[in-house]
């Protein structure tokens, strides 16, 4: 009882060394072996990347569940030092707690020790920030689109697989009322076969991804730029492929990675198809000649169905311009019986097979009865902090890492709306119908496997 505290800690560090040789015995690594927390722990989370979304609307319901939940931030990881110092400022403001800084992932990893991390990173990083992540031990949310390459992605399920860390991906409709309900409809068998699907995303926006005034401020020495090209090719600085990246291929696809993933990956949750069968894309920029090198206009043909069986399927029509709005943002399920309107929240019998149209052939009429789904849509606006799904999806992650069940949006949910989007980069850089070649998992277009 007359230990001193050097001695106990020296001891404490003793039995901690044995622990870690054990642990290792097991097959553990020292990152993952102090992340194994017990069901009162607190679970201390890093935010990689203080992005606009991280902002507006992942930070902000985790600090709301902390409590309930037993989380705490404590770290920002992000390369340029005025993004990191607002985010230590927003924290401290919005949760009264200070937090560390951290100049990038390693300092993260090895100086704060998370137990998870929440990235909000650039596109193209999403994937490789994740393996290092899981390889550190740490669970992990990561925002949408999982990867925007296949090597990344192979990359990325391997990791996370052989890990065993709980990563929920930021396809937040997977926890949208309105789409649970249409999944259960659907696979309930009372839709029907489906038949067709129409998709759109169309906004007016020439400022959308752009930022001017921060590409002014932003100087190479305030960031580390041959850390944040991560496996891309090197090229030298430019800070508006820094800021806008999204404007630039091979660091994001722009549409596909930005917003068909998110209804594309509805496509594969209705139906537990992983992927298509073929993409043929075409588009191009029609309207904002400000140096981008990605859509501002798209339109995606999908071939979906069993890839053993070619003569069942559906065909998915996805289309997307940034320079009107008219039509806004649809996502229509069809059937032979009726239409599932996703903008709506309602099942209908439009465009049904009426009776005297199945008289004349013999057959019975097919009409949906009309059926109302929950109200609640996603948030499609810039600023999406209003946006319950994303709220009810952070949760969700949160009750996963405390249960280590499978949260809605699994690492597969990733890799799949990921080979679609690839897909439809292939098919619109080449000009090529693309293709998903099971072995070698990789995309093709014109026979060759798609690369940036």
């Amino acid at each position: 009882m007359g230990i001193s505290r050097r001695n106990f800690i020296k001891m404490a560090a003793i039995g901690s060394a044995g622990l870690a040789v054990d642990c290792a015995g097991r097959g553990l690594t020292a990152g993952s072996m102090g992340r194994i927390l017990g069901a009162n722990e607190r679970v201390r989370v890093g935010i990689v990347g203080f992005s606009d979304r991280a902002k507006s609307s992942l930070i902000p319901p985790l600090a709301r569940y902390a409590r309930e939940l037993n989380f705490e931030i404590v770290a920002v990881s992000d390369l340029w030092s005025r993004r990191r110092e607002e985010g230590v400022a927003f924290i401290k403001e919005l949760t009264g707690q200070a937090v560390a800084a951290a100049r990038n992932n390693d300092e993260l990893f090895e100086n704060v020790r998370p137990d998870a991390v929440i990235i909000s990173s650039s596109d193209f990083q999403h994937a490789l920030h994740t393996v290092a992540a899981v390889k550190a031990g740490c669970d992990v949310y990561v925002e949408k689109p999982f990867a925007e390459t296949m090597e990344d992605n192979r990359a990325a399920l391997k990791a996370v697989q052989e890990s065993g860390r709980i990563v929920q991906v930021g396809s937040q409709r997977r926890s949208g009322s309105n789409y649970i309900a249409a999944n259960d409809y659907v696979k309930s068998g009372k839709f029907g076969p489906i038949t067709m699907v129409e998709m759109s995303w169309n906004v007016n926006q020439p400022g959308r991804w752009r930022r001017p005034d921060l590409v002014a401020s932003l100087q190479e020495t305030d960031t580390d730029w041959k850390r944040y090209l991560l496996n891309r090719p090197y090229e030298p600085w430019n800070p508006r492929k820094y800021l806008e990246y999204r404007l630039f291929w091979p660091y994001s696809s722009g549409i596909p990675g930005q917003w068909m993933c998110h209804q594309i990956d509805t496509v594969h949750w209705f139906t537990d198809l992983p992927h298509p069968r073929s993409v043929a894309a075409n588009g191009g920029i029609y309207v904002w000649k400000d140096g981008r090198e990605n859509a501002d206009t798209l339109t995606a043909v999908f071939d979906y169905g069993p890839l053993d069986d070619p003569k069942t399927g559906f065909q998915v029509v996805y289309s997307s311009r940034m320079h009107n709005s008219a039509g806004g943002v649809k996502e229509y399920y069809f059937s032979n019986g009726g239409k599932l309107d996703l903008d709506k929240n309602i099942v209908t019998p439009e465009g049904g097979l009426p009776q005297n149209a199945a008289s004349a052939m013999g057959m019975k009429a097919n009409l949906l009865e009309e059926f109302k789904l929950p109200t609640e849509s996603a948030e499609t606006a810039a600023n999406t902090g209003s946006d319950p799904m994303t709220a009810n999806h952070m949760r969700n992650w949160m009750e996963c890492v405390r249960s280590r069940k499978t949260p809605h949006a699994d690492v597969l949910a990733g890799y799949h709306h990921s080979i679609a989007c690839i897909m439809t980069t292939a098919a619109f850089r080449t000009g090529q119908r693309a293709i998903f070649d099971e072995k070698a998992q990789e995309v093709m277009a014109g026979g060759k496997a798609f690369q940036y």
